[in-house]
């Protein structure tokens, strides 16, 4: 079909696309984030399985955030590369690019399964799965489960944007909802009546993604803006590097986030066996466990923050094809608005509520030291939500843009050099609660340097590209 198709995105209030554009790809993030919670507030629930299973759900948490990461660089890159493509009305670029991520996605699922499957042990060991042999059994059941759906999690998680790319946000946001209420649905049965446990968890999720993944390739051969030749699969050089590049941004903070939460397990582990109470074999699990609930929390608010931000990339993408600078500034004056508010409305729940959030995650069923290392978890890691979501935000636009190397660097800093800097320096003079300070610290420095880029930023877009301003509509 011709580009035409996308015209409203340039003529459209910019108020209307951000909603029609970043409401479905919230909730499809929020429902996608549901899977490992889901899973998580059953396991927790299960007195058969309680804190041992919790923590080894924490333990493989990382490791699906790895496939994530490659799936987002596949699917983000590709949608803002059709989203500038089609914007500049060039038709040829845009199939072939979604061909090639096809291609890309599902060569890279099966790799990462082999690699998965056949150094579980060391992976695990990685990630704190050793804090005692129950939870190390746990997490190996888990994970092997977990493993063998990889193909089909990658491919409906990649798909996603590309489909947003489409202009088909609804769509996008009905297949990846299909799949977890299917996972929720299916948890309870597995997990309770049959006591199946961590496999039962896993092999409720791994349904729910291969449900995804077929609407998804259901939807492919129904595009509207694009259509998929035989010609789109042939991998061509020029398109894959061009659709990496804008897709590295989103690589980078999944996967940079996985080193950081490497480190942080890892402290977890270490600095949990030097504590009085932790200390105890009885115990060891719980500071695992927490982090995980709280890391699940922080994730979703952070799956509104980078839906918000991520909705906006076909809209962004398109203007500036379209040499929209104006439009493409105002939705990032909205964009950051509305990052400041949700991270404001997360920060009043973790600090005034704690105890509301940790009982969902079975508290009920554990000591007091869980519930209040949790409540203190909650209050310290996540004190600084506002400037998390921000930042956030400001990675992913910045991508949008095609600012691949200012949105790399900004990402880089924060999840390696202070995500992982950190959670290793503050411990030793501070112990676990040095850890959880970590988490604050690093979106504060982030914030400093965030504040320049966001600056520039402003003022490139302010600069007049000599193109006709449309009044009505921006």
């Amino acid at each position: 079909m011709d580009h035409k198709s996308n015209s409203f995105l340039e003529t459209e209030k910019i108020g209307v696309l951000m909603r029609k554009f970043s409401i479905p790809c919230v909730i499809s993030l929020l429902v996608g984030a549901l899977y490992n919670i889901v899973d998580q507030i059953f396991i927790a629930n299960a007195d058969y399985l309680g804190s041992y299973g919790n923590a080894a759900n924490t333990v493989v948490f990382p490791l699906t955030v790895v496939a994530l990461a490659i799936a987002v660089m596949i699917g983000d890159g590709c949608c803002a590369f059709v989203s500038i493509s089609l914007g500049a009305g060039n038709k040829e670029d845009a199939h072939k690019s979604i061909g090639n991520s096809i291609v890309l996605c599902i060569v890279s699922s099966l790799v990462l399964t082999a690699v998965y499957l056949i150094f579980m042990e060391p992976i695990l060991t990685l990630f704190g799965g050793k804090v005692n042999e129950e939870t190390y059994a746990y997490a190996e059941e888990y994970f092997f489960w977990i493993t063998l759906g990889i193909p089909f999690y990658m491919f409906g998680q990649a798909m996603n944007p590309i489909i947003r790319s489409d202009g088909n946000p609804k769509f996008a946001m009905i297949s990846t909802v299909a799949g977890a209420v299917t996972n929720i649905i299916l948890d309870p049965i597995f997990i309770f009546p049959m006591k199946m446990g961590m496999m039962g968890a896993a092999v409720a999720t791994v349904i729910g993604q291969m449900l995804t993944a077929g609407l998804s390739i259901w939807y492919l051969f129904h595009m509207k803006a694009v259509k998929l030749e035989k010609s789109s699969f042939k991998l061509s050089g020029r398109i894959v590097k061009k659709t990496l590049v804008l897709g590295i941004t989103s690589f980078l903070s999944q996967a940079s986030l996985v080193v950081s939460m490497a480190a942080v397990q890892n402290m977890c582990t270490k600095y949990g066996a030097m504590d009085e109470v932790f200390g105890q074999p009885e115990y060891a699990q719980i500071p695992l466990a927490v982090l995980g609930i709280v890391m699940k929390f922080f994730q979703i608010a952070i799956s509104i923050s980078v839906g918000m931000a991520a909705g906006c990339i076909p809209v962004v993408g398109y203007n500036i094809g379209a040499k929209r600078k104006d439009r493409a500034k105002t939705l990032f004056t909205y964009l950051l608005i509305a990052e400041a508010v949700v991270g404001a409305v997360a920060l009043i729940i973790v600090e005034f509520f704690p105890q509301q959030l940790i009982g969902i995650f079975g508290a009920a069923n554990e000591s007091a030291y869980y519930t209040d290392f949790a409540v203190k978890s909650f209050r310290i890691y996540l004190c600084m939500m506002i400037l998390a979501t921000v930042n956030k935000g400001t990675f992913i636009y910045l991508q949008a843009l095609g600012k691949a190397v200012e949105s790399t660097i900004i990402s880089l800093v924060r999840e390696i050099i202070f995500g992982v800097f950190l959670p290793i320096l503050l411990p030793i003079f501070f112990g676990l609660d040095g850890l959880l300070y970590s988490f604050p610290v690093a979106d504060i420095l982030t914030a400093v340097i965030a504040v320049f880029i966001i600056r520039r930023t402003y003022q490139e877009l302010s600069i007049d590209d000599g193109v006709k301003r449309i009044k009505e509509g921006t």
